[in-house]
C-alpha cells in the first residue's frame, strides 16, 4: 500500500488504528489476565478499550490538537468542544467476541467536518485487514480497490446483521424483522462487529446489511467506506440521517432498495405530523410509518445515550 498517496488526515488514522490493533493483539494472547467491566448487562468493557482509545487520542491530538473528538469510552471529553472537524472513535468493535476468544473485532476510526465523514479507517488485526476511504476517492482494503456486489435478487443474496443485546432493545420488533428479511435471502450473517459488517458490505462479501440500536462510533467510518465502494446506507426508510437513529441499512443498491421496502415498517422515524396529531381516545401502540408517508420533515425520537448533532 503506497501510503505517501493518502491523505494526511488519513495516514494519521490508519497509524492511530494500528497502534490500537498491536494492543488488541498482544493482550488476545493472555485473554484469562483480562480485566473486564459490565456498563449494563451483556456490555462490556474492558482495559484493552480504553488502552486502545487511549493511544488513538493521543496519535490524533498529537497531529492535530484542534481536533475534536467523540469516542466510545470518553466521550467528548478530550480534544476541542466547538471544532468542526471530529474524530468520531470506536477503539474497540466486538468486545463481546474479544473477551471470548472469537476472532471478529476490529477499531474504527472516523474523521467528520461539519458532520460530514471525510476520512475512515476500519482495521482488523487478527486478519490484518485494512479497510479505509477518503471521500471522493473510493474506498480500499489494503492496496485493493473495493466495489459492492452486483446480485441483484434478494433470494440470492447474503444479508449482515446485529442482534440487540441491551436492556431496552425491542427484542420483537427486531425478531420480526428478522424472520421477514431471513425469508427473503440466501442466508443472514451475524460475525458481532458492526463495524467490519460495514466494511464486508463495502467489499462484497454482503449483498445488504441493517441493524438497530446502533451509536455514531459504531458506523461513522463503516458509512463512508461503503458510499465509496458504489454502496446505498441510511436509516429504514432510506433517508441519509442515519448517524443518530440508532437503525442503519447498507447494500448495494439494489439490494439496499428491497431492505428499505421490507425495513420501512419497523423504523423509528416519526413524521412532524403524526407527532402533532390529536392523541388517540384510547391507548394505543406505535404506529409505524408506512413507505408511502415517509416524505416531508422527520424528527428523530431521542434515546438515553443520544449524542448532540456533530
Amino acid at each position: 500500500m503506497q501510503q505517501t498517496s493518502l491523505h494526511p488526515m488519513l495516514n494519521v488514522a490508519i497509524k492511530a488504528a494500528r497502534a490500537a490493533g498491536a494492543i488488541m493483539s498482544r493482550a488476545s494472547l493472555d485473554l484469562e489476565a483480562l480485566r473486564i467491566n459490565t456498563k449494563s448487562p451483556n456490555d462490556f468493557v474492558t482495559e484493552v478499550d480504553h488502552a486502545c482509545e487511549g493511544v488513538i487520542i493521543e496519535t490524533l491530538l498529537g497531529a492535530y490538537p484542534d481536533h475534536g473528538i467523540l469516542a466510545e469510552e470518553s466521550g467528548r471529553t478530550h480534544g476541542a468542544k466547538h471544532s468542526e472537524f471530529v474524530w468520531i472513535i470506536d477503539p474497540l468493535d466486538g468486545t463481546t467476541n474479544f473477551i471470548h476468544g472469537f476472532p471478529v473485532y476490529c477499531t474504527s476510526i472516523a474523521l467528520a467536518h461539519r458532520g460530514v465523514v471525510q476520512q475512515a479507517v476500519v482495521y482488523d488485526p487478527t486478519r490484518n485487514d485494512l479497510f479505509y476511504a477518503t471521500k471522493g476517492r473510493g474506498a480500499f482494503l489494503n492496496d485493493r480497490r473495493l466495489r459492492v456486489s452486483k446480485r441483484t435478487r434478494m433470494s440470492d443474496a447474503l444479508i449482515g446483521t446485529g442482534f440487540p443485546f441491551r436492556r431496552g432493545d425491542n427484542f420483537k420488533r427486531y425478531l420480526k424483522m428478522f424472520e421477514e428479511v431471513m425469508q427473503q435471502c440466501a442466508g443472514l450473517r451475524r460475525p458481532g462487529a458492526a463495524a467490519l459488517d460495514l466494511c464486508y458490505v463495502a467489499a462484497g462479501s454482503y449483498d445488504g446489511f441493517f441493524e438497530t440500536g446502533l451509536q455514531p462510533w459504531d458506523i461513522a467510518a463503516g458509512s463512508l467506506i461503503v458510499s465509496e465502494a458504489g454502496g446505498l446506507i441510511g436509516n429504514f426508510t432510506g433517508e441519509a440521517d442515519y448517524l443518530h437513529q440508532r437503525e442503519v441499512v447498507a447494500g448495494n443498491p439494489k439490494i439496499y432498495a428491497q431492505l428499505v421496502q421490507t425495513l420501512t415498517p419497523y423504523s423509528r422515524v416519526i413524521k412532524e405530523d403524526e407527532l402533532n396529531a390529536p392523541a388517540p381516545a384510547a391507548p394505543a401502540e406505535p404506529v409505524a410509518v408506512p413507505a408511502a408517508k415517509k416524505r416531508g420533515p422527520v424528527r428523530i425520537k431521542k434515546t438515553e445515550g443520544d449524542d448532540a448533532p456533530l
